[in-house]
């Protein structure tokens, strides 16, 4: 065990490119926005310093409305695509133009309640943009204040090409000036771990729309060819607003505290919009055609981090969590194996994301789900320990696959031995 630690702390250093990390060298060779948060949690085990810079460096490339992007291009990679300029945002640093689901705060809340004078000082310094960023996701993916945030491209789910956006990638139509590209991603991965061609001319359908509009996201808002409102980020904003509400309480910043309980409230009531009767979970809801999604992922799981739904509705998905964990060897799957749109081996269509397994036992554990919660931590060890610090993992093989010495997986295996010897982050 100690030798996978040294491995995994290794694992960041290597990816270290002077205050922030790679995901992985080649395959994503740019700082990541819930990457870099992940990452902050691996180094905070070793390294607070350097756990914090983590975070203020992304916060570096934050945008004067307060939206902090999910790739920040800090040099011009010919291993990725699609690169600055495709994106063509105009901002400085570089980025994409879109975010990713907003977990700063919550790991800034754990490393201010662990720490001392110094983490209090570095938190203050963040907290306005920690602040602006959430009030980013509350006017601009939410202008009409209905309580529930959505996304305007799959990519800013997180979750690239989850089943949940099926529905309305279909009603696409990719434009014939869209122009011919080449995939830098296959070099790396086989084309069976990632994405089809047929999802990537729509995911650069999306972006050309946005980029032709000047990234106005009132325009994007209203006419985008994609506009769905997603459990993941739904539920990583609830749960970081939460923790944001800590930070400015133990700040005394009480204006900003009042704000929080706003949002708080009214995430709360729009989080219900989500819910499925019939498939008994919260699943992704199409907001140009009011069509809900029909399976429970690892997304659908955060209900229990962000503390939403009713008693019966928990209940139903402990007994649905229960049913999926009895068929995959190895938890928790990014879509419910039993449905027919589950691929093992596909990105995020199936495989087990040690992020997700994080936020989902965590939610688990403070539910009294002890047992569930240590069973999904325990699949996390065994994965990393028999595969290797892989990207993703397949549920029922435990193959790793994707990129690997990846750097959120060695952070999340760093948390949870650190966890299991007592320590706090």
């Amino acid at each position: 065990m100690q030798e996978q630690l040294d491995t995994a702390r290794q694992i960041l250093l290597d990816n270290d490119r002077g205050g922030f990390t790679v995901p992985t060298a080649r395959l994503y060779p740019y700082q990541w926005n819930w990457d870099s948060a992940f990452t902050a949690l691996g180094f905070a085990t070793f390294d607070r310093n350097r756990a914090w810079t983590e975070i203020e460096t992304l916060f570096d490339a934050q945008w004067p409305n307060g939206m902090v992007p999910h790739i920040v291009f800090r040099s011009n990679d010919p291993d990725y695509f699609p690169g600055p300029t495709v994106w063509q945002t105009g901002s400085q640093p570089p980025s994409s133009g879109h975010s990713q689901p907003p977990v700063a705060a919550s790991v800034v809340c754990d490393l201010l309640e662990s720490g001392d004078e110094t983490d209090a000082a570095r938190a203050r310094e963040l907290f306005p943009k920690l602040l602006a960023y959430h009030s980013w996701f509350h006017n601009h993916r939410d202008p009409d204040h209905t309580g529930l945030v959505a996304i305007m491209h799959p990519w800013e789910s997180g979750r690239d090409n989850c089943p949940d956006w099926d529905h309305a990638m279909s009603r696409i139509e990719v434009p014939t000036d869209l122009g011919d590209y080449k995939r830098r991603d296959l070099d790396h991965v086989d084309a069976d771990q990632r994405p089809s061609r047929e999802q990537y001319d729509r995911f650069l359908t999306i972006i050309k729309f946005a980029r032709e509009n000047n990234w106005d996201s009132e325009k994007i808002y209203r006419e985008g060819p994609f506009l769905v409102a997603d459990p993941g980020v739904q539920f990583a904003l609830l749960r970081a607003d939460r923790d944001l509400l800590r930070i400015s309480e133990a700040l005394e910043n009480w204006d900003a505290s009042s704000q929080l309980r706003t949002w708080i409230m009214r995430s709360e009531v729009g989080s219900q919009a989500l819910w499925n009767e019939q498939t008994g979970a919260y699943c992704a809801r199409d907001l140009r055609n009011d069509h809900l999604s029909d399976a429970l992922t690892n997304a659908s799981m955060l209900a229990f981090y962000a503390d939403v739904g009713e008693q019966k509705q928990k209940q139903r998905m402990i007994d649905a969590t229960r049913r999926i964990l009895s068929n995959v060897q190895y938890g928790f799957p990014s879509w419910d194996p039993a449905h027919p749109d589950f691929e093992s081996k596909r990105y995020w269509r199936g495989p087990v994301w040690a992020i997700m397994n994080y936020m989902i036992a965590k939610g688990l554990e403070e539910h009294n789900e002890i047992l569930m919660a240590e069973r999904i931590r325990n699949d996390t060890r065994e994965l990393i320990s028999k595969a290797g610090h892989y990207e993703y993992f397949d549920p029922c093989t435990g193959e790793g696959l994707g990129g690997d010495v990846f750097t959120w997986t060695a952070a999340i295996q760093l948390v949870f031995e650190s966890a299991r010897q007592g320590r706090k982050i």
